[in-house]
């Protein structure tokens, strides 16, 4: 499929120089941006300059601390509460808050032996997925906040070193949600389809690649055959595409058609 769809791809030249001749600096250095975010998360420690620690109450940033300290006398339901809360409403937030989870939930299992803060994150999250799109419709911000926390908490939170078994299934239907025709003219939900498949996408295709590829259907049909599409959105399916037939990673010569401060 991976090979069949590379070849698509590249045979659709028309496309391509469009996307191309339309490409600008600025446009250029922001998708490099976040992507660069989403791939580049080095497991430093917390401190006041992170943007998730800074998004947080200083009650929030007390809580998170002791729990840190000490789980057992913290109200751990209560803190992951502040964090489901906080990430559908604060981006700077959500999209590192995985690392603040992590770290709550290692210190609890060996500190504490008990699993409270990671159980009630699952089942609020389970409560936040069952409900995705009436939130969406209610808020494609909040929409992307959701699927953006979803997906950070897959990717920083492991058991013996595999992901969440059961959040496997929910961050494929939240991508699969963002590559449906109306999700694509939407750039809000096209950035983060493709930034979370940067961040996910090569440990989420380990664990189901049949999905994978259904969704890589999705994603080819709508940058081939979806004729309404902005430039921007080709240029990141495109890359998204390419990335993924690469072996989840980009030639010198792709990086640089993609990432290139040059305006034409």
């Amino acid at each position: 499929m991976v090979v069949r769809v590379s070849v698509e791809i590249h045979q659709n030249n028309e496309s391509r120089r469009h996307v191309q001749k339309r490409m600008r600096t600025g446009q250029s250095h922001a998708i490099r941006k976040r992507i660069k975010q989403a791939r580049g998360f080095p497991m430093h420690r917390l401190n006041s300059m992170d943007s998730a620690w800074t998004a947080l109450d200083v009650v929030t940033q007390t809580m998170f601390q002791k729990a840190i300290d000490d789980p057992k006398s913290v109200d751990l339901e209560k803190l992951s509460d502040a964090f489901v809360d906080q990430s559908l409403k604060d981006i700077s937030f959500c999209k590192d808050a995985g690392r603040m989870c992590y770290a709550v939930v290692q210190a609890e299992a060996q500190k504490a032996a008990t699993s409270v803060f990671r159980r009630n994150l699952l089942t609020r999250l389970q409560q936040k997925f069952t409900t995705r799109e009436e939130t969406r419709n209610r808020s494609v911000q909040e929409w992307v906040c959701l699927v953006t926390f979803i997906c950070s908490i897959f990717d920083y939170i492991k058991v013996n070193n595999a992901p969440l078994v059961a959040l496997v299934d929910p961050v494929y239907d939240c991508l699969y949600r963002l590559a449906q025709p109306d999700a694509l003219m939407n750039e809000e939900e096209v950035d983060c389809l493709v930034v979370q498949l940067h961040r996910v996408g090569e440990q989420l295709e380990q664990t189901n690649s049949q999905r994978m590829n259904q969704l890589f259907y999705l994603l080819r049909d709508g940058f081939l055959l979806q004729e309404d599409l902005r430039s921007m959105t080709r240029l990141l399916l495109l890359e998204i595409l390419e990335f993924r037939a690469s072996g989840w990673t980009l030639t010198d010569t792709a990086h640089k058609y993609y990432y290139s401060e040059v305006a034409d």
